[in-house]
């Protein structure tokens, strides 16, 4: 007679196949490493325990980390449309008719008057149309960054390979006028064929085009952060103040986007610094970090700095916000095989500026 033996639980897995069965423990039998002793805890105590990340070390990330804007615009009211533009035509045959009502008055007065005031309004007509066609232009450049963005980040989900190289094709012919780029697209043109992941093609262009131009970028954002730390620390008056910092944070923001190819004419420019402004809305980047600032400041470096030379750092700093936007704004490709550049990335180097303005002060 075969011994009995009592009845047991065995796990079966897909990976135990093969493998020896091994007998399951009761399911009502506690794990010994995961007995503790007990104890009494009061209702009013609260247990808390401490976040692997601290949210200050992380704050700054957060804050630089942009969320898509809304691809679909506001859509128009029909009739604002349509009053603008028989407002405007009204306008220009006013202006035109005042135009030509005053060239027959001066052939009325003198044949030669006439004759000159008509070549002006020819002269002043062709610059205007070569200014609108530039502003035009100006605007599709802007449109193509915008496009190219948007199809990079669209590449990286989906990892499409012949939208990828479309994709690399176009902004080496958008940036073939930049020298920077000529050593990146020579590289790109030697591999071209040997990439056949779409996300991998789209990270090898965004270093092999965007790194020489995120260096200079980053050296003009320091640059104009210096220079309204400075003059903003000797300045006498506040509305001083605010006009240099509006002053050099407007042509910031032009030539950076003249560095990454864009070339914003007036009303692509307008149409910049709302873009980047609402970056500095969404991302909330105005704001936060200013206790950081200041508490670096505070600490760091009050027994170095005077108290205008730290307001100067705290401006400083708001240029640098403002260019950090204003790259996010221009750069036709996402971050993803570079870094995203920090507020702390141009801290030390203007702090450290700052204290050498001063100790050259102190000198004198």
């Amino acid at each position: 007679m075969t011994p009995t033996r009592k009845p047991a639980a065995f796990r079966i897995a897909a990976e135990q196949a093969d493998e020896k069965l091994a007998p399951l423990a009761p399911a009502d039998t506690p794990n010994p490493a995961e007995r503790r002793k007990p104890r009494s805890i009061a209702k009013d105590v609260a247990i808390v325990t401490p976040a692997k990340i601290d949210v200050f070390d992380a704050e700054e990330d957060d804050a630089l980390k942009v969320p898509p804007l809304p691809v679909a615009r506001r859509k128009r009211s029909r009739l604002a449309a349509i009053f603008l533009s028989a407002f405007g035509a009204l306008a220009s045959l006013a202006i035109w008719l005042s135009i030509d009502r005053l060239i027959r008055d001066l052939f009325a007065q003198a044949g030669w008057l006439g004759w000159v005031a008509f070549g002006l309004a020819i002269v002043a007509a062709l610059s205007l149309l070569v200014i609108l066609v530039r502003e035009f232009w100006a605007l599709r450049r802007l449109a193509s960054v915008e496009k190219m963005r948007a199809e990079a980040e669209d590449i990286l989900a989906s990892n499409n390979e012949k939208k990828a190289r479309a994709l690399a094709d176009e902004l080496a012919a958008f940036l073939s006028s930049k020298p920077e780029t000529a050593a990146g697209r020579r590289t790109l043109a030697e591999l071209e064929g040997e990439i056949i992941d779409g996300a991998d093609l789209v990270r090898l262009t965004e270093s092999e085009l965007m790194a020489p131009l995120d260096r200079r970028a980053h050296e003009l954002v320091l640059d104009a952060a210096k220079r309204v730390s400075v003059v903003t620390a000797v300045s006498p008056r506040a509305l001083v103040d605010i006009g240099y910092v509006l002053f050099e944070a407007s042509r910031l923001i032009r030539r950076l986007a003249e560095l990454y190819g864009a070339r914003p004419g007036t009303i692509g420019f307008f149409r910049l610094a709302r873009d980047v402004l609402a970056h500095l809305a969404v991302t909330g980047s105005i704001a936060v970090g200013d206790g950081i600032v200041q508490q670096l400041i505070g600490h760091g470096l009050a027994a170095k700095l005077s108290a205008k030379l730290g307001e100067g750092v705290v401006n400083g700093m708001m240029t640098v916000r403002i260019g950090i936007a204003a790259i996010e704004t221009v750069r036709p490709l996402p971050y993803a095989a570079g870094r995203r550049p920090k507020i702390g990335d141009f801290l030390a180097a203007l702090t450290s500026f700052a204290t050498r303005k001063a100790n050259e002060e102190n000198a004198r």
